[in-house]
Order: C-alpha cells, then structure tokens, then sequence
C-alpha cells in the first residue's frame, strides 16, 4: 500500500464520517512517508472537523514545513489559528494563502 493509495483510503473513511479510521490510515501512511504532504495536511483538516486545534496545529505545521508554497495549507493553518485565538498568526497565513493565489493569477490571467 502506497501513502497516497492510504490517503485516498482516509479521504473516503472521512467523508463517511469515520474519523478514527482516517485518522490510522493517514498514520500509516506517514510511517511510510514522513514527507507525505497530503497526508499531513488531511490530518490537519480532520483533527480540525474534531476540534483537536492542537493536534491540527502540529499536523498543518509540520505539512508546511513540507510544501511552503501551498495555498491550501495556509488557509487551513490560518484557520486553526483563529479557532485558536491567535488573530495575528491567522492573518498572517491568511496573506500568504492571497499572496500564493496572487500569483497563480498572474503565471495564468485567463
């Protein structure tokens, strides 16, 4: 089983409403992969719908670390940081999530 195969797997547990169960694969797929991004940023996400904003925050910071340049993962951490209280961490992931699509824009106007 490949990190990605078990992410896709997680995926499907958590749109089921199986949060346990995506939560041990997305586990199991960083075991495989500590550098998988995909999963960490899922993990992220679930410990987030679970309002465990700890584990979130320790899930997003680590899939930042991974792909700094993700939009996706800042506008999750930004998130996680105001669920957290902690407006100025959260605008300030919320400007580089902008900043990031910013220049999607500009690399395609149309």
């Amino acid at each position: 089983m490949t990190p990605q195969s078990l992410v896709d797997e997680a995926t499907f547990e958590f749109t089921m409403g199986d949060h346990s169960a995506a939560l041990e694969k997305l586990e199991q797929a960083v075991k495989l992969d500590p550098a998988c991004f995909a999963a960490w940023h899922a993990m992220a996400e679930i410990q987030f719908d679970q309002d465990n904003f700890e584990a979130a925050l320790d899930a997003g910071n680590i899939a930042v670390g991974i792909k700094e340049d993700d939009i996706h993962i800042h506008t999750s951490l930004s998130r996680i940081w105001m669920e957290r209280g902690n407006k100025d961490e959260a605008e300030k992931h919320g400007a580089r999530a902008r900043i990031l699509g910013w220049k999607e824009q500009l690399k395609d106007p149309m």
